[in-house]
């Protein structure tokens, strides 16, 4: 049996060795650098879980001198194996880390789920957001804050670095594709849903890593159109996906799946160091997520697949291990 110790409390606990953690680019690629050390994972494993398996609590923590909170969910099992996968979901705009956990399902898949909140951003209304909208809170570095974060997760949690995942809807998944441009090393796989690629989410894209990406979109959402929108410089969502595509080295034609009358799946072979590219388009589908039963925005929701289930699919078949060989 694994002797393990308490390093969290659920609700109004500050994390000191977070505020500490310094942000600046040398800094966070020292901090990568050392949650990679295998022997950091095998001490995390080593540790008491903060919670009982299968359960949820939020975590308060101090960066910055902002404090932050997020959503952990331990699977059931959790305290019974070693490496879990660790998954990391960021809300829409004016949304919570509670209601994307309700409606999406990721607390279902056998991984370790987490659920950041965003800070107020800007514009009318007490509406939190995420880096690279124009409504994003100002002077807030969310992708310094996530790279805090997987540090403090990989040194406290028994996670395995080479399978953690970025997902998230909407303005969250906005920022998932700044991720996917920003931290590759980090992430093995990335998978917005409906996401709105403001140009701040696309800022360092044109120099970015090859790295594994699944988009899901509804060709009838009246949010983030798929056509794009000039006038808040919205791309087109197939273009975004073909310069993902052209990024990896992929070949140019995608191999087309159907799945009822609703839904198309495309997916790009022969990408560079074993990446992929799949796009998944609901027919009508609004600014949803794909397979909820409770609401997920306006708009159409198909149940002919189940937006989780997809993803977690497409990130099973990815990791930083096998990207590096």
């Amino acid at each position: 049996m694994r002797v393990r110790r308490h390093l969290l409390r659920a609700t109004a606990l500050a994390v000191l060795p977070l505020a500490a953690l310094a942000t600046s680019p040398a800094q966070t690629t020292a901090q990568s650098a050392a949650s990679s050390d295998s022997a950091a994972s095998s001490a995390a494993c080593a540790l008491e879980a903060p919670q009982p398996d299968g359960t949820d609590a939020r975590y308060d923590l101090t960066l910055g001198g902002r404090e932050r909170s997020f959503v952990l969910h331990l699977p059931a099992g959790y305290s019974m194996r070693e490496d879990w996968p660790l998954i990391v979901a960021y809300h829409g705009r004016g949304s919570t880390a509670v209601e994307l956990q309700g409606y999406s399902k990721l607390s279902t898949l056998p991984a370790v789920t987490v659920f950041p909140e965003g800070e107020i951003g800007t514009g009318s209304g007490y509406r939190q957001a995420w880096q690279g909208a124009p409504y994003a809170p100002p002077g807030v570095d969310d992708v310094a804050f996530t790279a805090d974060l997987l540090d403090h997760l990989d040194s406290t949690l028994c996670v395995d670095e080479s399978r953690t995942y970025a997902t998230g809807k909407s303005n969250g998944a906005g920022f998932v594709a700044l991720l996917a441009c920003r931290m590759p090393d980090r992430f093995a796989a990335f998978a917005p849903v409906a996401g709105a690629f403001y140009p701040g989410s696309r800022e360092g894209c044109d120099t970015a890593a090859p790295t594994s990406v699944m988009e899901v979109h509804g060709s009838g959402d009246a949010t983030i159109p798929y056509a794009g929108d000039a006038d808040r410089d919205l791309p087109a969502i197939r273009d975004w996906v073909d310069e993902w595509v052209v990024r990896d080295q992929c070949r140019p034609d995608p191999r087309t799946a159907k799945r009822g009358d609703d839904v198309t799946l495309l997916s790009w072979g022969g990408c560079t160091d074993g990446t992929s590219v799949e796009h998944v388009v609901v027919e009508d589908g609004g600014h949803v997520w794909p397979g909820a039963d409770v609401y997920s925005g306006g708009g159409y929701v198909t149940h002919t697949v189940e937006a989780h289930r997809l993803i977690w699919k497409f990130f099973s078949q990815h990791s930083l291990e096998e990207a590096d060989r």
